[in-house]
């Protein structure tokens, strides 16, 4: 295959690689560096490419070796190895605990909040609060499955609203 032969034929599939190296990566721009590592490799390779052969699949297996190398180079890169004698390094996580004073609630408070709640959805919050299954709060209150579920919601649904009112929105965390 005479190298104009070649760069016709891999110019014809320019728009199937593309398509490919998106499907691969899912991003655009990951998807051009791709196509162009691809291109650069199948050019450099040119002469170990069979006439006769498909092209196509030849690329394609080009392509997805790449994606493939690289994704576990990435993979390799975020391994963490901890040869400390506690793993200190593993333990310590890069866990960030947000501590903004005026957003804290006081337990006392809280527990003032939900003693506010009405009867028929206060008990069942405190018995789930306190580690029961919701078919035991069923059974002990002899109330049906799907009332214990909601009187819970709706009591977490109160306590979200007291806390607004009294706090102002909080940040979702």
């Amino acid at each position: 295959m005479s190298q104009t032969e070649f760069f016709t034929d891999f110019n014809r599939l320019t728009t199937l690689l593309n398509s490919f190296a998106y499907n691969l990566t899912k991003n655009s721009e990951d998807a051009k560096d791709l196509y162009q590592e691809t291109a650069f490799r199948a050019i450099t390779n040119r002469e170990k490419f069979r006439p006769g052969t498909n092209l196509k699949a030849w690329l394609f297996t080009i392509m997805k070796n790449i994606f493939i190398n690289n994704y576990r180079k990435k993979v390799k890169a975020n391994t963490i190895m901890d040869n400390t004698d506690n793993l200190y390094y593993l333990n310590s996580g890069n866990v960030s605990i947000d501590n903004a004073a005026d957003s804290n609630i006081l337990i006392k408070e809280l527990k003032g909040m939900i003693e506010l709640l009405d009867d028929s959805t206060r008990i069942p919050f405190l018995m789930h609060y306190q580690g029961f299954k919701y078919q035991e709060i069923a059974d002990h209150l002899s109330l049906p499955l799907g009332t214990v579920k909601s009187r819970i919601f709706f009591a977490r649904k109160d306590l979200k609203a007291k806390i607004a009112r009294q706090y102002g929105k909080l940040r979702e965390q």
